[in-house]
């Protein structure tokens, strides 16, 4: 038996701690990516049911809120327990829905978990302020409350991840939430809800509204004056329309939008180490990851050596289903992903691109794709201005410092950059230079439950994790005092 089968989960809604069908008793299909079979039929969401979760979620904010941080704080490392005891489990049911291979999903499953441990310890540093006015001599106090019902919306890439990333903090800072998950992967979150309540998670606290109609239905939500937050992660193009419905009511927004992120390898770089965390921050999950590096940058003194070794590591991947053995690279997510990716990589060769490995889709069941390398990618190509979400590398050359800046800077995007260098003085000036909101210094990965994430320019606004984010679910309140 599969071992995601283990974990308590249905097809319905979850709201005010209760499973229902949808008010209209419809459902839609979650499709495996390896198969293009049925996983499961799952409860559509109306505005109906939406108005019922903001309902439950009204309703047990009251107590939430006045729960001492430290019962909390318990509760959510109680979760973080038993998410990470059922990680195999879950592990399992993200491959299925998502498509990543197994390795991947473990990975994912222990990052989410993280999350959860990491707010139960901040639960409890929700620190306010005592001082004087320099000129009246009154007293300044300020304290941080719960900015109320947040709206968490998150993506298919990481169906655990992003939703821990947004729930932990929400329910440490006091805040209850309603989760919308992204409809191709809505079984992970779905999962959770029970693992929520055995840790002590009140009913109403977290409800979980699975949706096709994600427009009218998050529409509705926006819209009752009870939601004080709306947190999204997806494309800039959707957190441009949710800022500019949540503006109309003058919501709190928190944004991680999209990512161009580039990857930069300069000529005194440890090439065994560039090559290494290219590979972290190319195929961590296939490259459909906002902070995939998209466009690689390599200094013309090590540009074929660095193109030779990378294109040697990506065509050793093994594809296919990915709960199999040894699999490193599963299919992407769906149809339209997949064939996204082939059309930006046709574009590359047709305006004179060299593929150095892959450049194909597989043929057969799934949305499979091959791990590609393109070089003497031209200024023109699509694959440079648009966000790949695939296993496909476009690397250029350059010859000058102040050259790979403007050019890693010549976009709307500021979420994440990668560069590789043996010179710390280099790496720290180039750093300050680069017009993003993470830097990842010899470094694959930024993702860190402890560290502030998100960007800037278009890829979004506030931050997720660290003490930053807990303060993104709390407002400031001064009060003026004389004693």
């Amino acid at each position: 038996m599969d071992a995601s089968s283990d974990l308590q989960y249905t097809g319905k809604l979850y709201i005010a701690g209760e499973l229902r069908d949808s008010s209209t008793a419809e459902r839609f299909d979650v499709i495996d990516p390896a198969t293009e079979e049925s996983l499961a039929r799952v409860s559509n969401a109306t505005q109906a049911d939406a108005r019922a979760a903001v309902d439950a979620a009204a309703a047990a904010l009251p107590a939430w809120s006045s729960l001492a941080p430290r019962g909390r704080a318990e509760i959510l490392r109680r979760a973080y327990e038993l998410l990470s005891a059922r990680r195999e489990a879950f592990a399992r049911l993200i491959t299925r829905e998502n498509g990543k291979a197994l390795s991947d999903a473990r990975a994912e499953v222990a990052y989410a978990a993280e999350f959860f441990r990491w707010y139960s310890e901040e639960a409890v540093r929700n620190i306010g302020q005592v001082s004087r006015s320099p000129s009246s001599g009154a007293r300044i106090l300020v304290q941080h409350k719960p900015a109320g019902v947040a709206v968490l919306i998150t993506p298919w890439n990481f169906p655990a991840a992003m939703g821990t990333r947004k729930i932990a903090p929400a329910l440490a800072a006091g805040c209850t939430v309603i989760v919308k998950p992204a409809s191709e992967t809505p079984l992970t979150m779905l999962a959770l809800a029970p693992v929520l309540e055995e840790a002590g998670v009140p009913p109403g606290v977290v409800n979980i509204l699975p949706s096709r109609r994600s427009e009218a239905v998050v529409g509705t939500m926006l819209a009752d004056p009870r939601v004080r937050v709306v947190s999204f992660t997806g494309s800039t193009e959707v957190g441009r329309r949710l800022l500019s419905a949540g503006a109309q009511f003058v919501l709190n927004p928190r944004m991680e939008l999209g990512g161009n992120a580039p990857f930069i390898v300069f000529e005194d770089a440890n090439l065994d180490a560039a090559v290494s965390g290219a590979m972290i921050a190319k195929m961590r999950n296939m490259g459909e990851a906002c902070t995939a590096a998209n466009r690689f940058y390599v200094h013309e003194a090590v540009h074929d050596a660095f193109v030779q070794r990378l294109a040697r590591e990506m065509s050793a991947l093994k594809v296919g289903n990915g709960l199999d053995e040894g699999v490193a690279v599963g299919p992407l997510v769906n149809a339209d992903t997949r064939d996204k990716v082939e059309n930006l990589v046709e574009d590359a060769r047709q305006r004179g691109a060299r593929v150095l490995t892959g450049g194909r889709r597989i043929q057969g069941r799934g949305y499979f794709y091959e791990p590609t390398v393109l070089a003497n990618v031209p200024d023109g190509a699509l694959c440079l201005t648009e966000e790949i979400f695939g296993p496909v590398a476009p690397i250029q050359k350059f010859r000058t410092e102040e050259e790979v800046i403007a050019r890693a800077n010549a976009t709307q995007y500021g979420l994440v950059v990668y560069l590789y260098t043996a010179d710390l003085a280099r790496g720290l000036r180039v750093s300050e230079k680069l017009e993003f909101g993470m830097v990842g210094l010899n470094r694959g990965i930024v993702s860190d439950p402890a560290a502030p994430f998100g960007g800037v320019k278009q890829s979004g606004l506030g931050r997720e994790g660290a003490h930053e984010g807990l303060m993104e679910f709390l407002e400031t309140q001064y009060i003026a005092v004389e004693w």
